[in-house]
């Protein structure tokens, strides 16, 4: 059964290349645009790793986080925030929220799912 991973970005274009890197690499894909969609979607489909850019419109990343991982059936659900801001302070609100990992775009396919493995194996 393949991991599912839901992948969260306004931009088409980095939603595309991120889908079609994790199916090539044997997992199943969702994809919200938004902040809102995002949480629909993550409620609904339940996925096993969440790939989450913080701006966003309608709630930002950092709400979206803040929100899955109080909820008790999400709070085990591994969260990357993937974002062009790469500020200390950024990495730390990451951290506050709950994120799991914190990768800054541009990115390296290889860092992304080698985060990706490592974040599912340490929930088996």
């Amino acid at each position: 059964m393949p991991k599912k991973i839901l992948v969260v970005d306004d931009e088409p274009h980095i939603v595309k290349l991120v889908e079609s890197r994790l199916k090539a690499n044997g997992y199943e894909v969702i994809t919200a645009f938004d902040g809102k969609m995002a949480l629909d979607i993550a409620h609904k489909e339940k996925p096993d790793l969440i790939i989450l850019d913080l701006m966003l419109p309608q709630m930002d990343g950092y709400k979206v986080c803040g929100l899955l991982k109080r909820d008790t059936n999400y709070i085990d659900v591994p969260i990357i925030l993937f974002s062009a801001r790469a500020q200390e302070e950024d990495v730390k609100l990451g951290q506050e929220v709950g994120a799991d990992a914190y990768i800054t775009k541009p990115f390296k396919p290889d860092e992304l799912l080698g985060k990706i493995e490592k974040l599912l194996k340490e929930r088996e």
